[in-house]
C-alpha cells in the first residue's frame, strides 16, 4: 500500500482534475471517506454535486452503485428483493444497488422516510436485512449522498437518525470567476471525469483507511475534542449538542484530514477546519434551523473554544 498521506493527496487531486475550483472542499470530503464515514453533500442544483461524487467514486475504485431518490423510490429499490424460483421451490435473493463498495445516491431528500430508511442499517452495520434474512455489504462500503437545499419544494427532510449516519455534510458553494472561466473553455467537468483513472482497490483502501485510524493524537487534542463538543452542548441557541458519537466522528475526520494535509499526527487546525462540516447536521438549534444556517453558529463558537499548544 501506497504511503497513506500521499494517497489521500492523490484522491484530492483526482477530484479536483474533475470539480474546478473547489479544493478545500474536495479535501473534507476525502477526509470523511478516509475516515471510514459516509459524506452527505448539499446545494442547490448545477454546481457539480453529483459530478464530486462520480469523480471521487471513479478515484477510490471498487464496484459502484447508484440511486436516484424519487418520491416513489421503494425500500426494495436499495436493497434488493427476494423473488420465488419456482424451478427450486425457494426465494431467491437479487441484490440491489446497494450492494457495491461506493454507493452514489442521488437527491436523497426527494426520496421519503421510508426509502430513506433503507439506508440507516447498510451504513451503521454494513449488512441489509430483507424478508428476515442478513445479507452482507462489500466491504469497505461508502455511501456519497447528495441533497437539495434544506426546504426546497419536492424534498423530505432527513431525520435525525439519518443525518448522523453521515460523517460529515458540506455544502460547495459557486465556483470563483476563474474556475468557472475553465469550465466555459472545456476544463474539468464529465469530459474530465471520463479521464480519472481508480487510484485504489478495495484492499487498498480499507488499509488506508486504517493507516490513518492510528494516526497519532496528542492527550491535548483529545482535549481540545472534547472541549468543542462540550461548548456545543452549552451553548444556549442549542437545543442539544454534540453526542459522543459525533465526538468520535469529529477525531476520526480530523485524522483524516490531516493525512489529506500530508502528515501522520493530528493539530488543532485540523479538528478546526472540520469541526463544521461534522457537526452542523448533527446539533440542533432552538429555532429548529436546517444544517446551513447552524455553520456560522458553530463557526463562532468555535472561535470561543481556547486552542492548546503544540
Amino acid at each position: 500500500m501506497a504511503d497513506p498521506t500521499e494517497f489521500a493527496r492523490a484522491l484530492v487531486d483526482g477530484v479536483a482534475s474533475v470539480v474546478l475550483g473547489k479544493r478545500d472542499e474536495i479535501a473534507l470530503v476525502v477526509a470523511g471517506l478516509l475516515a471510514g464515514g459516509h459524506v452527505l453533500v448539499e446545494d442547490v442544483p448545477g454546481v457539480g454535486k453529483t459530478l464530486l461524487a462520480k469523480s471521487l467514486a471513479r478515484c477510490v475504485g471498487g464496484s459502484v452503485g447508484r440511486v436516484q431518490g424519487t418520491a416513489d423510490l421503494m425500500p426494495t429499490d436499495i436493497t434488493g428483493v427476494s423473488v420465488f424460483n419456482r424451478q427450486s421451490g425457494e426465494w431467491d435473493f437479487h441484490p440491489g444497488p446497494v450492494f457495491h463498495h461506493v454507493v452514489l445516491v442521488d437527491e436523497i431528500n426527494r426520496a421519503t422516510p421510508r426509502a430513506q430508511s433503507a439506508l440507516l442499517e447498510a451504513m451503521a452495520e454494513g449488512q441489509v436485512t430483507v424478508d428476515g434474512r442478513g445479507h452482507t455489504l462489500p466491504q469497505p462500503f461508502f455511501v456519497i449522498a447528495t441533497q437539495n437545499p434544506y426546504g426546497d419544494v419536492g424534498t423530505f427532510p432527513l431525520v435525525e437518525g439519518q443525518c448522523d449516519r453521515f460523517a460529515l455534510v458540506v455544502s460547495l458553494g459557486l465556483p470563483d470567476r476563474n474556475a468557472e472561466r475553465a469550465m466555459l473553455q472545456g476544463d474539468g467537468g464529465p469530459a474530465a471525469l471520463d479521464r480519472v483513472e481508480p487510484l485504489a482497490t478495495p484492499e487498498s483502501l480499507a488499509q488506508a483507511v486504517a493507516a490513518i485510524d492510528g494516526a497519532y493524537v496528542a492527550p491535548g487534542i483529545l482535549d481540545y475534542v472534547l472541549d468543542v463538543v462540550a461548548a456545543t452542548r452549552a451553548h444556549r441557541e442549542v437545543d442539544h449538542g454534540a453526542s459522543p458519537r459525533a465526538a468520535g466522528a469529529l477525531l476520526r475526520v480530523a485524522k483524516a484530514y490531516a493525512a489529506v494535509s500530508g502528515r501522520d499526527f493530528v493539530t488543532p487546525d485540523d479538528v478546526k477546519a472540520v469541526a463544521v462540516a461534522v457537526l452542523a447536521h448533527r446539533v440542533g438549534a432552538v429555532t429548529r434551523r436546517g444544517t446551513e444556517a447552524m455553520r456560522p453558529l458553530l463557526r463562532d463558537l468555535l472561535a470561543t473554544v481556547a486552542v492548546p499548544p503544540v
